[in-house]
């Protein structure tokens, strides 16, 4: 059986810091976007979200008469640990050689208290594989992070992690990929309807 994943990233929450694992809001005050972005998706499809307020607040404003999932906090952004809120320019003040690392070399390097790059997509895959089993055959609406929805480009398309990392995932964006006897497919990447 196939299923088509739909991985939207949340409403801006204009920080202009690492946000990961905070429950920083959304702005969800474009309702046109928002619209646009219900009407853009399969209205059949089962829709769930990280339990991050920001994804979920974003997954109740496009949910329609779709059916809703429980939130899944496997799907939450990267844990960027002591970084934290911060700025990448607070934290290379302190430690230049790991956030460039982190950032250039994704994979095993961690930030202080935080997830690598692998952690993150080993988390993340393991949660939409068990989304994919629960409900095979089904479209899916995944309501969530830049991070979260980077690992399942990399996994579709298999890039490196540096290839990854060069998507721009904007918010209220729509990524799409396919799940089936030939393994999996990406479409579209980054659209915005």
């Amino acid at each position: 059986m196939t299923t088509r994943l739909f991985l939207v990233r949340h409403g801006p929450t204009h920080a202009k810091c690492m946000v990961g694992w905070s429950d920083l809001p959304a702005d969800l005050s474009d309702t046109s976007a928002l619209k646009r972005l219900s009407d853009y998706l399969p209205a059949d499809a089962l829709i769930v979200s990280s339990d991050l307020s920001r994804a979920v607040d974003t997954a109740s404003a496009i949910q329609g008469s779709r059916q809703r999932l429980p939130h899944v906090e496997a799907l939450r952004e990267i844990h960027f640990g002591a970084w934290e809120l911060r700025t990448w320019a607070e934290v290379d003040a302190e430690d230049p050689d790991r956030i460039r690392a982190y950032w250039e070399t994704p994979g095993d390097v961690t930030p202080p208290g935080g997830e690598s790059w692998h952690q993150v997509c080993a988390r993340v895959n393991a949660a939409v594989d068990g989304l994919i089993n629960a409900n095979q055959g089904r479209d899916l609406i995944v309501v969530g992070h830049f991070g979260q929805i980077l690992t399942q480009i990399q996994r579709a398309k298999l890039l490196t992690s540096e290839e990854a990392f060069s998507h721009r995932i904007d918010n209220l964006s729509v990524t799409e990929a396919t799940v089936g006897r030939n393994g999996w497919q990406t479409g579209a990447i980054n659209h915005l309807p």
